[in-house]
């Protein structure tokens, strides 16, 4: 049963990566890939003696660190109040509404924010007028300190329901035999969401921990590139942006290939890193 799977992965995921070959060549489409002029690793000494490249490695990294800290306390955080709630409609309702975001494209959600954050018709600046705390509208699109907050909360919101699904999962597993205990030991709800709930999904945690560090280097693109503008372009551009930018739409495919090299290689070894140092305290691992 799992044969199709693998020729669909082997056809779509593997057999690709021939074209890394076109990171160490001048490549020109009409030659073919084998038919190229070699030029060994001028590409990857570009890459990093360009200071654009070197801004949004900064970029990603910081946008990357920033989504992977709030979506996964969020999350955690979510999970656990969702899962104290009795009623039982309340809390199918609370769960349908909070993943609903995730499989809006993220077309629609930069719509919203650019909405929700309009200097002229935007609620934000309408709320903070109101209580007083501006005395004139602010473009936070037009202001640099505000980019990378943008993303995270557009992140979580988006993602924040989808995510804690996983953790409401891994707490049914929880043996409620560990609450009747803890309750006679005198625990109330939050002692028992410490000391039962969090040791319980701790394993989970660390799984989702360590696949979600080899995507440091995945900050996204759309919400970037769509929210992003010439003003704040230092802040907005990803590596992913810099690849359609500087590589596919100047048709250097050769330095795009480099970059995606450059990505999959940081990812393969924060991965194992990360592994590791699971493996090194005890805790679950992947492999």
């Amino acid at each position: 049963m799992s044969i199709p799977f693998v020729i669909y992965i082997v056809i779509f995921a593997y057999l690709p990566l021939a074209g890394w070959l076109m990171a160490f060549q001048n490549f020109q489409p009409a030659n073919g890939l084998l038919n190229q002029q070699w030029c060994g690793l001028s590409q990857f000494k570009f890459l990093f003696s360009d200071p654009t490249f070197l801004l949004v490695i900064r970029n990603t990294l910081c946008m990357s660190l920033i989504n992977l800290v709030l979506s996964f306390v969020c999350s955690i955080g979510f999970a656990l109040l969702l899962n104290e709630i009795r009623i039982t409609f309340a809390k199918k309702f609370i769960q349908t509404v909070s993943y609903l975001p995730h499989f809006l494209s993220w077309i629609i959600v930069t719509g919203i924010v650019a909405d929700v954050l309009s200097p002229e018709t935007g609620i934000v600046n309408h709320v903070l007028l109101s209580l007083h705390l501006i005395k004139m509208p602010i473009n936070f699109f037009a202001a640099t300190k505000y980019f990378w907050g943008i993303v995270g909360i557009s992140n979580v919101w988006k993602e924040v329901g989808w995510g804690s699904i996983i953790y409401l999962s891994a707490i049914t597993a929880i043996n409620p035999e560990l609450y009747e205990a803890a309750e006679i030991d005198g625990a109330g709800r939050w002692q028992k969401m410490l000391h039962v709930t969090l040791p319980g999904i701790k394993s989970t945690i660390f799984i989702l921990l360590i696949m979600n560090i080899g995507n440091i280097v995945n900050a996204g693109f759309e919400i970037q590139y769509l929210l992003g503008n010439g003003l704040i372009q230092s802040v907005s551009q990803t590596i992913d942006i810099f690849v359609l930018k500087y590589g596919i739409s100047l048709g250097n495919y050769s330095l795009a290939t480099a970059a995606g090299i450059f990505k999959s290689l940081i990812s393969i070894t924060l991965v194992v890193l990360a592994n590791r140092f699971a493996k090194a305290i005890g805790e679950e691992r992947l492999f």
